[in-house]
């Protein structure tokens, strides 16, 4: 037996393939195998074909490698090294990925994670307020807090995402928000320092764009999360999920201009020569762009921006949404539970619908747009039908969901989610215009809206909470002033509303010349 193994392993047949099509030849006894980790050896000799498991196991190794070998010689021990290795288990996962990808989905993590800071005390405010003894108003101005922030730090954010790269205020923003969120449980029996934590959560989301997340972040994840470990849990799990991912974010090179491959294929030629842009962008310093974004802000019309009446009828239509949004936001999971008595996770669950059934609205609002606008109807007229959809419709169903007609809870919150989902009719109107009237100031009309459109958080959610103590009626409290600005909202953008393009530098140059003379 041992002479006949001895024979089956003939020199010429323990070959190392190499890179080419030489091969050296090795002794009797010493037979390299393709493995999973390269340069491994095995050895076999005649002693170990004898009985015995390891003699079994090195026999059925071998074989096929020497059969692989008579069919196709090296190159096919090569390609199976390769398959071999191509099956290997990369840690960490993203390893290999090109940079472009690997930053997408690193900065939508980062998104998620931003929705669950924002909402998830919209869930948390409720075992909270039964701990601490709040009252209404109190856990309105928790609420509200987060506002404050995110509403200061609109436009510096912009700022310092020009001055110091926007890769670097992500990164900052949610560390400030993470860190913020994760000491929520230690402040929370002390108000002071619990309104400046969620102010510094406000001003970490704030400089950091979100993302359409709702459904993911909203309260998936807050409610068992809750009643299993507590409300303190919540905070610190996703206080930590963003440090966590500030450390991971380190290993995602950052983009250059340079890196062609990895952005757009272009080549590195100068502009002109052939059509591509250049690669070779020169970076500038802090003083020079804080110089240039000066010189541009003063180029900037502010003042005919203000005389114009579809400014100041997207302006108030903002505000208008932008109450009914946030109110709803902060309190309709507080609503779910002591108006309809519904349990903290059934509360929270419900609460998704609203978002869910906004995906579905949102997919339908823009082909609906397009379509009126390709049949030739007049941009001004589509978007005015499509933000009264937006108004009136949970104007309709809010008054609805207030009166006392005596309908089971799940009627209540289909008439609530309708009404929130259809509100999403927006998207095609008034956030269309902005860049109707001005494409060259469309950014900067929509940081002026966004800005005014964050008061409402502010004072709204604040403003519920105390209603809600001093009438004991939610209906009210939060339902009563959504429909007024709904309401109003729906008048003033009906009225004075346009899509028609407005060259807001020649009214200011023809301003200037009627000043001058």
């Amino acid at each position: 037996m041992a002479m006949a193994a001895s024979s089956a392993l003939q020199p010429e047949r323990c070959l190392l393939p190499l890179a080419g099509p030489r091969r050296r030849m090795l002794p009797p006894r010493l037979l390299v195998l393709p493995h999973r980790r390269r340069g491994a050896v095995r050895r076999f000799s005649s002693r170990d074909s004898g009985g015995g498991p390891a003699g079994a196991v090195e026999k059925r190794s071998v074989v096929p490698e020497v059969a692989a070998e008579r069919k196709g010689g090296g190159d096919v021990l090569a390609e199976e090294v390769e398959e071999e290795e191509a099956l290997e288990l990369r840690w960490p996962p993203w390893e290999g990925l090109p940079e472009r990808y690997r930053l997408i989905g690193a900065t939508s993590l980062a998104f998620v994670i931003c929705n669950m800071d924002k909402v998830n005390l919209s869930v948390a405010i409720i075992p909270m307020s039964h701990q601490y003894g709040w009252s209404s108003s109190t856990a309105g101005l928790v609420q509200s807090s987060f506002f404050w922030g995110y509403a200061l730090s609109q436009l510096p954010g912009g700022w310092l995402a020009k001055l110091i790269g926007g890769r670097t205020v992500l990164k900052a923003g949610v560390l400030v928000w993470s860190l913020a969120t994760a000491v929520i449980p230690v402040v929370a029996g002390f108000m002071p320092g619990l309104v400046l934590s969620r102010i510094l959560v406000g001003i970490g989301e704030g400089v950091s764009p979100s993302a359409a997340t709702d459904l993911i972040a909203r309260l998936l994840f807050a409610p068992p999360i809750i009643q299993n470990l507590g409300w303190e849990s919540v905070f610190y799990i996703f206080g930590l999920l963003g440090i966590i991912w500030c450390l991971v974010f380190e290993s995602v090179q950052e983009l250059q201009p340079g890196d062609n491959e990895d952005i757009l294929n272009l080549e590195n030629t100068s502009a002109g020569s052939n059509g591509h842009v250049s690669s070779s962008v020169p970076s500038k310093s802090s003083d020079s762009s804080l110089e240039e974004m000066t010189d541009s802000l003063k180029d900037v019309p502010w003042g005919e921006f203000f005389k114009s009446k579809a400014v100041w009828a997207m302006i108030y239509t903002h505000f208008c949404g932008s109450w009914g949004h946030y109110t709803c936001l902060s309190w309709l999971p507080t609503f779910f539970s002591e108006e309809l008595n519904l349990n903290l996770t059934d509360a929270a669950w419900v609460s998704i619908l609203p978002p869910l059934g906004s995906m579905v609205i949102t997919s339908i609002a823009a082909p609906f747009a397009d379509n009126l606008i390709s049949s030739g109807v007049d941009t001004t007229k589509v978007r005015k039908i499509c933000q009264a959809i937006a108004f009136l419709s949970p104007a309709a169903f809010m008054m609805l969901s207030s009166v006392d007609l005596g309908l089971p809870p799940w009627v209540v919150v289909a008439f609530l989610t309708g009404g929130i989902s259809l509100s999403n009719f927006a998207l095609s109107g008034l956030y269309c215009t902005h860049q109707d009237i001005s494409r060259e100031y469309a950014s900067i009309l929509l940081g002026i809206t966004n800005t005014v459109g964050a008061v409402p958080g502010i004072v709204g959610v604040a403003l519920v909470g105390y209603l809600v103590d001093t009438t004991h009626s939610w209906s009210m409290s939060l339902f009563a002033p959504s429909i007024f600005f709904y309401l109003t909202g729906t008048a003033v953008w009906l009225t004075f509303a346009s899509s028609e393009p407005q060259d807001f530098n020649k009214l200011a140059s023809e301003s200037l010349t009627e000043s001058n003379q």
